[in-house]
């Protein structure tokens, strides 16, 4: 199975590119964005040194799914998704924060209350309450969105302060971002699933707030499994959970959490051909629809030329 690692294109208008972790994101004409989901994967900060067949196209469809299923409550950056492995959208200015929306205790905002802290974000958190336990209301916790390293914790009060978001539109993205949830998790129960926490990119373009980047996949989520979920609560035992959780937890087992001197593990074809069958589980599962696979061709060829079928009818 041949995969996307990465990509090399000079498509026509071409004006500038980036390489992110898992994303090859191609500027043209500094009006649209072409978004190549790669099969690169990361854990830890870190991009592991083999690709995944398929991940790249799981995580397109994924996104074009719920973008499309949310379009009636804001517009969103895509204009076409010309290959399984690509979306092509407006060129958006993003605003510098990134809305973390969370309705259960779980992740980072476990860890912080775990420590004795109940403010996260300027939200106060009760007493009382257990490892992935819901909340008594979603919760929006904030972060920077960092150029280079770890985004960091802010609070509605600090990006106000600073600027770094005006008040009209912090309170749009506030509403937004909770509306896009409430659907995300009637979705979800749809499927059997818990929408945990997500958390949503806008940007913005003449005037208007656009949602931009990908929602609900699970790189961006975490599902829990209504089945099982309040008996698991009641002994104390962990989730069952639908997102790339498994890929941390193969890692950590093999004693590598991204700190410094640790060596990634042996990435033999049987582990990268497990991870790449889970992703398609997720898509099944998350969308209720069969993975179609993508032609087996050369997977560049292809992607170049849908790209450029799409870019002449822009």
């Amino acid at each position: 199975m041949s995969a996307i690692k990465e990509t090399h294109f000079n498509f026509n208008k071409q004006t500038s590119f980036y390489r992110g972790k898992v994303r090859d994101v191609y500027t043209i004409d500094s009006k649209y964005l072409v978004m190549v989901a790669s099969d690169r994967i990361s854990a830890f900060d870190v991009v592991l040194p083999r690709a995944i067949p398929f991940k790249g196209q799981v995580l397109n469809q994924i996104a074009a799914k719920f973008l499309k299923a949310t379009a009636d409550i804001l517009p969103n950056w895509v204009i076409t998704v010309p290959d399984p492995s690509v979306t092509i959208g407006q060129m958006c200015e993003p605003f510098k924060v990134e809305m973390v929306i969370r309705g259960y205790l779980s992740g980072h905002a476990w860890r912080t209350y775990r420590e004795g802290g109940r403010e996260l974000c300027g939200e106060i958190l009760p007493e009382g309450l257990k490892e992935n336990d819901k909340l008594p209301q979603p919760i929006i916790t904030p972060t920077t969105k960092a150029a280079v390293g770890h985004d960091m914790d802010i609070s509605k009060a600090e990006i106000l302060k600073q600027g770094i978001v005006s008040v009209e539109d912090y309170e749009q993205l506030e509403k937004y971002a909770h509306a896009l949830y409430q659907r995300g998790v009637e979705i979800a129960q749809e499927r059997g699933l818990i929408l945990a926490d997500t958390k949503y990119e806008f940007g913005k373009k003449d005037g208007v707030i656009y949602l931009i980047d990908e929602i609900h996949t699970p790189d961006s989520s975490r599902y829990f499994y209504v089945e099982g979920y309040e008996e698991r609560q009641a002994a104390g035992e962990p989730q069952k959970q639908l997102s790339k959780e498994f890929v941390r937890q193969w890692l950590i087992e093999n004693g590598f959490q991204g700190k410094e001197g640790q060596q990634v593990p042996e990435m033999t074809d049987e582990i990268v051909d497990s991870i790449s069958a889970r992703y398609i589980e997720l898509y099944e599962y998350i969308t209720g629809e069969r993975f179609e696979y993508a032609a087996e061709e050369d997977v560049l060829e292809r992607v170049e030329r849908n790209v450029n079928a799409a870019l002449e009818k822009l």
